[in-house]
């Protein structure tokens, strides 16, 4: 009898969290998705505009408190005010790779479908901001290079999905999980 309940915790707890799983991936995407829409409509518009890496990393920034919020509910509401940090873990970086994907997926959408000529704007507005820059022209023709390399990688879509992917999950992505999953552990009281 014992086990038969246990198991049916296990299941129960397992609905839940991918129940807020998925919740709070499809909340944080749309939030992330929002931003980037809006930061590369405004590129797009005006090549010079300089608020779209802050507009970005802001979206990214209230996007992932999600994966806090998500965990801290499962912890709370889910599962008695207990949580490893294991399971925390998993649970944040779960709803941030939804998160990530919806991003990636609506990049390569807009990408391909509405600003097919992106790289080449973006490329042109940074080689034009470093020679107003001060760097000396050994390090704007190492830094055109590297330019000119990513524009070219760009070209095939594998690497479109990898860069897409490293921008969205490495500075904040996998962060948030981390900083959570410490923050919120808490181990079952005796």
């Amino acid at each position: 009898m014992k086990s038969k309940i246990h198991e049916y915790q296990k299941n129960n707890n397992s609905s839940a969290s991918n129940k807020i799983i998925l919740t709070y991936g499809l909340i944080a995407g749309a939030i992330v998705t929002a931003f980037m829409a809006y930061g590369v409509y405004s590129m797009n518009q005006n090549p010079d505009w300089e608020g779209s890496m802050i507009l970005g990393y802001t979206g990214m920034l209230v996007a992932f408190s999600f994966v806090f919020i998500g965990v801290k509910n499962y912890r709370d509401k889910q599962n008695n005010g207990v949580i490893t940090f294991g399971k925390a873990l998993k649970i944040g970086a779960l709803i941030s790779l939804i998160a990530s994907t919806i991003y990636v997926g609506v990049w390569l959408i807009e990408y391909y479908c509405l600003y097919p000529d992106f790289m080449e704007k973006y490329t042109a507005a940074s080689i034009k901001k470093m020679s107003t820059s001060g760097m000396t022209p050994n390090e704007i023709k190492a830094k055109t290079d590297e330019m000119m390399m990513m524009k070219d990688m760009y070209k095939n879509p594998f690497w479109v999905i990898v860069f897409t992917y490293v921008e969205v999950l490495l500075p904040i992505g996998l962060l948030v999980p981390f900083i959570s999953a410490t923050i919120l552990k808490k181990k079952q009281a005796n």
